[in-house]
């Protein structure tokens, strides 16, 4: 997640208000049906900074009822030409480069996300992805509305997995769901899809993605790559490079390396300049990301620096590297979805390729070689989505992005991402024979 050269970062909103609390629906922002409202914390600090309204059941059915009237047969957007759709998602666009301080700052506060980071690269990919999609509009073949997208088009309902996403999951009508998290609940969300309405399911879930470094690669180069790619957002990354093969013969000095960039990481409040690694998420998941920390010591791992929390509040672990990993250690097995990076040890091109795709994830992988007959064979042979050669965590619009085995189905971006979105129809039509 580099860049030869980076545009200047601001700095973040002091004192941000939080405007946008309630249900979206129908243009109109909405209390929860049942009331209830459920705290936002700061991860960094463990204050509460608002309360979001819960939506569950009842808020998704009424979300539900208003996007079903949107594209009723005869509607505003059911008719309106497929270039206007294109003008209002670049508009989308606009609005987010526009507020694109504001969002940085709250992907900082809300997720524990480092500011520069977020605004450099997570706030400019979603107007770079919606902007790419809205050229598409007119390309995938009435009547067009003023500006606006129209009431029911889009519908926000904030809640919890086991109320709002279960109603989402299984509701009779509700065509499509995409979904990012967890392969645990991504096949709750399949099962219930096929238990309803049989409604498609796009899913991109967990991955425990290889990186391999062969003895003729740019060390410096595959140092600093395989860093990023597991220490990226406090390794909160669906695509962590969370299992580093390197070739024997440079892999004492590549340990080496990669404790002392560890080393550089500085750890705090993510809205601080200067700060590169932010708190977890949340408090479950930083004792999930401590525990398995604890069962690398256990089984045998060598812990070359961090292995604990940092700080006396906030959700911080330290930067955390393990040499002599074994495969049959949980750490080498397990998403920890954390700052931890593990280097192993192989000795030919076939074992590597083999202990690779030894896993039930097949989301990501990178490969490190100036051999490009090296780079061509373990690419093809490597059973992932996104395979990348001498770089990593490169990700572009026009690129479809998805896993194979337990890493979900489907894709999101690219023209295969498009179509992930629409339903392909055969229509055959006899002609009547005239005698001419």
């Amino acid at each position: 997640m580099s860049s030869p050269s980076q545009p200047e970062v601001p700095a973040p909103l002091d004192n941000l208000e939080i405007q946008y609390t309630k249900i979206f629906i129908n243009n109109e922002w909405h209390d929860s049906v049942s009331g209830k409202k459920f705290p936002v914390i700061n991860p960094a600090t463990e204050e509460v900074i608002c309360h979001v309204e819960e939506g569950d059941k009842a808020d998704v059915d009424k979300a539900v009822k208003a996007a079903r009237q949107a594209f009723q047969i005869g509607s505003p957007w059911r008719t309106m030409d497929a270039s206007e759709r294109g003008r209002l998602l670049f508009k989308l666009a606009d609005l987010i480069e526009r507020d694109h301080l504001l969002l940085a700052t709250l992907e900082a506060i809300n997720g524990g996300k480092v500011f520069a980071s977020s605004y450099l690269f997570d706030i400019a990919a979603c107007i770079k992805a919606l902007k790419y999609c809205a050229g598409w509009a007119d390309k995938i073949h009435g009547q067009t509305i003023p500006s606006g997208f129209p009431p029911g088009v889009v519908n926000i309902v904030p809640g919890y997995g086991p109320t709002a996403g279960a109603a989402i999951s299984s509701h009779m009508d509700i065509d499509k769901v995409a979904f990012t998290g967890s392969t645990q609940v991504g096949k709750l969300i399949k099962e219930a899809a096929g238990k309803s309405n049989l409604k498609r399911v796009t899913l991109e879930l967990g991955g425990k993605s290889p990186c391999i470094v062969f003895a003729d690669a740019d060390l410096d180069t595959a140092v600093e790559f395989a860093h990023n790619g597991v220490f990226y957002h406090q390794g909160q990354c669906c695509v962590a490079a969370s299992r580093l093969f390197v070739e024997e013969s440079i892999y004492d000095e590549f340990v080496r390396r990669s404790v002392e960039r560890a080393k550089k990481c500085v750890l705090g409040n993510p809205l601080n300049t200067g700060i590169n690694q932010g708190p977890q998420i949340d408090k479950e998941q930083h004792e999930k990301i401590l525990d398995l920390i604890e069962s690398g010591k256990k089984e045998g791992a060598k812990l070359e620096c961090g292995g604990g929390r940092w700080g006396n509040k906030g959700y911080f672990v330290q930067p955390t590297v393990f040499s002599n990993v074994t495969d049959d250690m949980r750490i080498a097995k397990e998403e920890i979805f954390g700052p931890v990076q593990q280097i192993m040890k192989f000795k030919s091109l076939d074992d590597v390729i083999k202990r690779a795709n030894n896993t039930s994830y097949g989301l990501a992988a990178g490969v490190f070689t100036k051999d490009v007959d090296k780079a061509i064979t373990v690419s093809s042979a490597l059973q992932a989505g996104v395979v990348w050669v001498n770089c990593y965590m490169m990700l572009s619009p026009q690129c479809p992005f998805g896993g194979f085995k337990m890493s979900g189905n489907g894709r999101e971006l690219g023209e295969h991402g498009i179509y992930e979105y629409t339903e392909l129809k055969t229509v055959i039509m006899k002609i009547s024979q005239k005698n001419s």
